[in-house]
C-alpha cells in the first residue's frame, strides 16, 4: 500500500511541476486557451486521443456495454478510430485550423458567430455548452472515484473531494500548453497500462478461445455480430461515439491549437492507431465481465440478479491484475481522465469568460483580466462537477450519452455544415442547433435510451441545417 501511495505521490507532483512550467508560459489568453496556436502533431495527437478517452470509457462505458453486447461492442471501438478520429482529423482538421486563422478565433461559440453573422448564437452555444458539460465532467469524477474506492479502500466523497482540489490546481496553473505537454506522458501510460490489462485478461480466462467459449455458454449472441439488444442500439452507441466528436468542443479545439497542416497528417495517424488499441482493449476486456464476475461470485455489485454497471469494471479489474500492479491501472484511469477533464474544464471556462463575459457584459475586459478570470471560472468549473458527481443522479453511461447526444445535437448541424459549405445560413443553423437539442431531450426525457435519444437528435441536426437554408433564404 505504501508503494501505490508513493507512487501516486510522484505523479501528482510530476503534473503540478509541468503546471508551474506552464504558468511560466501562459502569457495571455489565447496561450491559456491554445498553447499560442503552435502545439505539434505528437502533441496533438495524444492530446486528442486522451480528451477522448477518459474514465467514463474504462469504468462505466466500456463494462456495460461489454456486458450487454458482448464481442459487437468492438464495433465502437472500431468504428470510433475511423470515424471519431482518422475521417474528423481528415475532413475537418486543417479546415478548423483555417477557420481559427482567418475568423482570428478561439471558441466553436466564436466561430458560430462569425460564421452566422450572430451574436445571439454565440450566447446560445455558450450556455449549452457550459450546461451539458459539467455533467460529463462530473461522469468522469465518478468514474476515478469508483476506482479508486475499490482499489485503495477510501470512501468515494472523500476521493471525490481530493480529486477536484487536485484537478483545479492542476489546470488553473497550466492551460493548454502544460497540458499538452502532460498528455503526451499520459499517451504512453494509458498505452503500457491497456496492453498489460488485456495480457493479464487473457490470461485469467485462460486464453481467447476458452473466453469465446464460455462467453457462447451464457449467450450465444454474445460472440455474434450483433449483441443480445439488437442492432439498433447498438447502431446508436456506434453513431453517438462516432460522430459526435465532428463537433465536440473539447476536441475541435485541438486543432484550433495545432501547428500546421503537415501536423494534421501525422497527428491523424497517430491519434487513431491509438484509438484502436485504447478503444479495443477497453470493449474487449468489458465484454470477458460476464466471464468473471456473476452474482455468486460478486453480490455487492448485483441488485436482484443485476449488476451496477459502474462497479463492472472495478471489479473485473480488482480481479485479474495482480494486487502489486494495480497502481498501473489507477496511473491509466488519471491519465485518462485528467486529460479529458483538463479539455473539459478549459472549454467552459472559456465558454463563460471569452464568449459570454467578454462578448456580452465586458467587451472591454483586458486580456490580462480575461486570462485570471478564465483561471477562476475553471476553478468554480471542477467544483460544481465535483458536487454534481457527489449526487450520483444517474450511472455514468446514461449522463455520458445525454451530455454528448445533447451537444452533438446542437453543434453537428450548425458547426459541420457551416465548414463545408457556403450554402447554409443563419437560420438553416439556428433550426438545426435548437431543433436537433429539443427532440434530443425530448426523447430522452420521455424515456428513450440516451445514445439513441442522441443518436435520433443528432441526425435531425445534420438533415435540417442543409434543407432548412435551401427552403428560407437568408438576406445577408
Amino acid at each position: 500500500m505504501i508503494v501505490k501511495y508513493t507512487v501516486l505521490a510522484l505523479y501528482a507532483l510530476m503534473i503540478l511541476v509541468i503546471g508551474l512550467l506552464g504558468l511560466r508560459k501562459t502569457k495571455n489568453s489565447k496561450d491559456f486557451l491554445l498553447g499560442g496556436g503552435n502545439v505539434g502533431p505528437w502533441m496533438s495527437a495524444f492530446s486528442y486521443g486522451t480528451a477522448y478517452f477518459s474514465a467514463v470509457l474504462f469504468i462505466g462505458f466500456a463494462g456495460k456495454i461489454g456486458w450487454g453486447f458482448g464481442y459487437s461492442g468492438l464495433w465502437v471501438a472500431i468504428l470510433n478510430a475511423i470515424a471519431g478520429v482518422f475521417l474528423v482529423w481528415i475532413i475537418l482538421g486543417w479546415k478548423i485550423k483555417e477557420a481559427a486563422v482567418s475568423l482570428n478565433i478561439s471558441t466553436m461559440s466564436e466561430y458560430l458567430e462569425k460564421r452566422y453573422d450572430s451574436t445571439a448564437f454565440k450566447l446560445l452555444a455558450s450556455i449549452v455548452i457550459f450546461i451539458f458539460l459539467i455533467p460529463y465532467s462530473a461522469a468522469v469524477f465518478m468514474g476515478i472515484s469508483y476506482l479508486f474506492e475499490i482499489f485503495l479502500n477510501i470512501d468515494f466523497l472523500w476521493i471525490l473531494i481530493a480529486m477536484g482540489i487536485f484537478t483545479a490546481s492542476y489546470i488553473v496553473l497550466g492551460g493548454y500548453k502544460s497540458m499538452a505537454i502532460i498528455d503526451v506522458a499520459f499517451g504512453v501510460i494509458m498505452t503500457f497500462s491497456v496492453i498489460m490489462m488485456f495480457y493479464f485478461d487473457v490470461r485469467a480466462g485462460g486464453g481467447l478461445s476458452n473466453i469465446t467459449e464460455k462467453l457462447e455458454t451464457i449467450n450465444p449472441k454474445l460472440i455474434s455480430i450483433v449483441g443480445p439488444p439488437g442492432w439498433w442500439p447498438l447502431f446508436a452507441l456506434v453513431f453517438l461515439t462516432s460522430v459526435a466528436p465532428f463537433a465536440m468542443p473539447q476536441l475541435v479545439q485541438k486543432f484550433m491549437a495545432i501547428r500546421d497542416k503537415k501536423s494534421v497528417k501525422t497527428g491523424a495517424i497517430a491519434s487513431t492507431i491509438f484509438a484502436v488499441l485504447i478503444g479495443g482493449v477497453a470493449y474487449f476486456l468489458g465484454s470477458t465481465t460476464r466471464v468473471f464476475i456473476s452474482p455468486e461470485n460478486a453480490t455487492s455489485i448485483f441488485t436482484e440478479g443485476k449488476p451496477n454497471f459502474d462497479l463492472l469494471m472495478p471489479a473485473l479489474l480488482n480481479i485479474i491484475i495482480p494486487s502489486s500492479l494495480s497502481v498501473v491501472i489507477l496511473l491509466l484511469i488519471l491519465s485518462a481522465s485528467m486529460s479529458t477533464l483538463a479539455s473539459l474544464v478549459l472549454i467552459s471556462s472559456s465558454s463563460f469568460t471569452k464568449d459570454f463575459w467578454a462578448g456580452f457584459i465586458n467587451k472591454n475586459i483586458s486580456d490580462k483580466n480575461l486570462t485570471m478570470m478564465m483561471r477562476l471560472m475553471s476553478a468554480f468549473f471542477v467544483l460544481l462537477a465535483v458536487l454534481f458527481a457527489a449526487i450520483k443522479l444517474d450511472v455514468i453511461v446514461e449522463i455520458l450519452g445525454i451530455s454528448w447526444g445533447a451537444l452533438g445535437s446542437f453543434f453537428l448541424g450548425p458547426f459541420v455544415w457551416g465548414l463545408l459549405s457556403k450554402k447554409v445560413n443563419k437560420i438553416g443553423a439556428f433550426v438545426s442547433g435548437i431543433g436537433g437539442l429539443v427532440i434530443c431531450l425530448f426523447l430522452y426525457f420521455y424515456g428513450l435510451p440516451s445514445p439513441e435519444a442522441g443518436t435520433i437528435g443528432m441526425i435531425s441536426s445534420l438533415v435540417l441545417n442543409p434543407i432548412v437554408s435551401l427552403i428560407i433564404p437568408c438576406k445577408k
